[in-house]
C-alpha cells in the first residue's frame, strides 16, 4: 500500500494521525532500531539532495525516514522501540523541517538566478548539516558575478514571491517554461517561484520567498569539470553571518587593530615575515659555509684526493642539510654524505663523476625510504630514522 505523503501540498504540517500497518525490526549501524509503515506521513525520506525529516511517533523517536522505492511507493520511518500496529500521532522536529525548507528553496532560487541570468545551470545539490552546495556547470563565476547572483537572489527574497508546487504532464509543465526537463511519465509534481523558476521537485518548500530570509554565498571550489558553491539560508545565515564577525573580532584583538584595518595589518605581517626570511636564509647561508670550512679543514683527503665528508646531525633540518651540503660541494674533490633525523643529502663537486642519485636509491632501497635528485645533489627521507648512521656507512661504502 503506497504511503500518502502529505508534505507534498501542506509542507507546514506539523503535527498529524496514521495508522501503522507494519513494525518491522532493522539495523542502524551498531544500534537496534525499527522499520514503520504508516498509510499516510509528513515526514519527508531522505531524497534528492535533501536530508529526512526526524521526530516522534508516539513515544518512539524518529531518527530516520527514507523512501522505500519499491512496487508499493512505501516510506520507513526508522525509529528507536518497536510500536504496535493501529493509530499514531506524530510530531515532526519542526525547526529542522523549516531549516531544510529555507535551504531548499533557497537552492531553486539560486539557480534559477544562476542559469537564467548567468548561463550556468546546476547540475548537483547537496544539503548538508551547515552548508549546502549546488555544482555550477560552465566558465568559472568570477567574484564580481557571484556577487551580483547573491544581490540578485535576496532582492527576490525581499520581494516575498509567492511560492507555488503545480502539478502536470511533462509537456503541460514545458509549456509553463519548466527549467529541466524531466523524462517521466504521468503526472509530475513541480515548484514554482513566482515570475522566476518552475522546476521539478518532490521536497518541501517555504510558501513565498521572503521566509528564506537570507541568502549569503560562501566558498567556491572546482569540483572536477564543475564549480562547487556553498551558500546558507535563513538562520543559518544569520549564525553564519555572526560568526563571521566573532572570528574578525577575534583576528582584529590579536592584530591590536579594528576589523577593518585587518588585511591592511596581515600586509604588515607578511612583508615582515618575508623579510625575516630572507635575513634568516642569508645568515643559514654564511653558517653552512663556515660549517663547510671547519669540516673540510677536519677532513683528510683520502691517498686518491677524494675527500668523503660523512657526518649524522641530531637536530639539524632538512633545509640545513641542504645548504651544508652544497656549500661542502664547492669545494673541489668532495663528497657530502649527511643526515639529520631520517633526512639524507648526497652532495659533490661538479668535477666528479659519482651519481649522487643512484648511490641514495640504492641506500634507500636497502634500508627503506624515498628520495631521488641529479647525480650531483640528491636527497631522501628514510622511513626510520634510527637508520640514519647506517645509511651514511652504507652510502660511504658505495662511493668506492
Amino acid at each position: 500500500m503506497a504511503t500518502r505523503r502529505l508534505y507534498y501540498d501542506d509542507a507546514f504540517q506539523r503535527e498529524f494521525a496514521a495508522q501503522i500497518l507494519r513494525c518491522e525490526p532493522v539495523r542502524q549501524g551498531d544500534a537496534e532500531a525499527w522499520s514503520v509503515v504508516l498509510n499516510e506521513t509528513a515526514f519527508y525520506p531522505n531524497s534528492g539532495g535533501q536530508p529526512s525529516d526526524t521526530g516522534r511517533l508516539g513515544e518512539a523517536r524518529v531518527i530516520d525516514v527514507l523512501d522505500a522505492e519499491n512496487a508499493e511507493d512505501e516510506i520507513r520511518h526508522i525509529v528507536d522501540r518497536p510500536l504496535a500496529p493501529g493509530p499514531v500521532s506524530a510530531l515532526l522536529d519542526w525547526p529542522r523541517r523549516f531549516d531544510h525548507m529555507q535551504q531548499h528553496t533557497g537552492q531553486h532560487l539560486l539557480s534559477a538566478i544562476f542559469e537564467s541570468r548567468h548561463r550556468l545551470p546546476t547540475v548537483s545539490f547537496h544539503l548538508g548539516a551547515e552548508l549546502s552546495t549546488i555544482d555550477l556547470r560552465g566558465k568559472e563565476p568570477g567574484e564580481e558575478l557571484l556577487e551580483a547572483a547573491e544581490r540578485e537572489a535576496n532582492a527576490a527574497i525581499f520581494e516575498a514571491r509567492p511560492v507555488r508546487v503545480r502539478y502536470g504532464t511533462t509537456e503541460e509543465l514545458e509549456k509553463l517554461g519548466i527549467r529541466k526537463k524531466v523524462e517521466r511519465q504521468g503526472t509530475l509534481r513541480a515548484l514554482e517561484i513566482e515570475g522566476l523558476d518552475l522546476q521539478p521537485c518532490g521536497g518541501t518548500h517555504v510558501a513565498n520567498t521572503g521566509q528564506i530570509g537570507l541568502l549569503l554565498l560562501r566558498r567556491l571550489t572546482k569540483i572536477r569539470q564543475d564549480w562547487r558553491l556553498e551558500f546558507v539560508c535563513g538562520e543559518r545565515a544569520r549564525r553564519t553571518a555572526r560568526a563571521d564577525f566573532r572570528k574578525l573580532q577575534a583576528a582584529a584583538a590579536a592584530l591590536t587593530c579594528a576589523p577593518d584595518e585587518i588585511a591592511a595589518a596581515i600586509g604588515r605581517m607578511q612583508q615582515e615575515r618575508d623579510n625575516s626570511f630572507r635575513s634568516s636564509r642569508v645568515l643559514a647561508e654564511r653558517l653552512a659555509v663556515a660549517d663547510a670550512r671547519l669540516l673540510i679543514a677536519e677532513t683528510s683527503p683520502r691517498a686518491d684526493g677524494l675527500r668523503i665528508i660523512s657526518k649524522v646531525f641530531q637536530e639539524s633540518s632538512a633545509d640545513d642539510l641542504g645548504l651544508l651540503a652544497t656549500a661542502l660541494a664547492q669545494s673541489e674533490s668532495t663528497v657530502a654524505l649527511l643526515a639529520a633525523q631520517g633526512f639524507l643529502v648526497f652532495a659533490r663537486h661538479a668535477s666528479l663523476a659519482q651519481d649522487m642519485n643512484q648511490i641514495l636509491r640504492e641506500t634507500l632501497q636497502s634500508l627503506g625510504g624515498k628520495g631521488g635528485g641529479q647525480p650531483a645533489f640528491a636527497r631522501g627521507r628514510l622511513n626510520d630514522p634510527a637508520l640514519s648512521e647506517n645509511a651514511i656507512m652504507e652510502a660511504r661504502e658505495r662511493i668506492g
